[in-house]
């Protein structure tokens, strides 16, 4: 009986000097769809951009040319509170500017939402929008 409470003692200064267990991610977050993109690009006058990519983050996979910098560039815009997939709004007064035929769609799931948005370059918000989102798109010609 003794013994037994040596050991008990032992083991918990044990665990109490190997310091506080590191936290846990947050419950929503392990519960997640993974973050996985299906992007196809077509028109985009260079045809080793055009195709269709898997792009996969945390960790970094799929055969997207750009993964890592494709990933980073989400991450960043989620930080600073964007939707990277959000279409423009009705309400934007945009540049009738012709950014050439490219197009693109996006489908899959990122940060736990459903993803299925389409890109353009009819105009200059739309151009805009693009290229907000290279690398994860290819870069547009103008």
């Amino acid at each position: 009986m003794l013994r037994l409470a040596a050991f008990a003692v032992t083991s918990a200064l044990a665990a109490a000097a190997a310091g506080p267990l590191p936290p846990l991610p947050p419950l929503g977050r392990l519960l997640a769809a993974p973050d996985r993109l299906t992007i196809t690009v077509s028109d985009t006058g260079n045809p080793r951009a055009d195709g269709e990519y898997r792009l996969e983050c945390d960790p970094v996979g799929g055969n997207h040319p750009r993964a890592q910098d494709a990933c980073a560039r989400l991450e960043t815009l989620a930080r600073e509170g964007k939707d990277p997939f959000a279409p423009v709004s009705k309400r934007q007064l945009c540049t009738m500017v012709d950014g050439g035929r490219a197009t693109a769609r996006i489908t899959g799931t990122w940060h736990g939402h459903r993803v299925d948005s389409e890109f353009r370059r009819t105009d200059g918000c739309e151009i805009s929008r693009w290229n907000e989102l290279e690398p994860v798109l290819p870069r547009g010609r103008s």
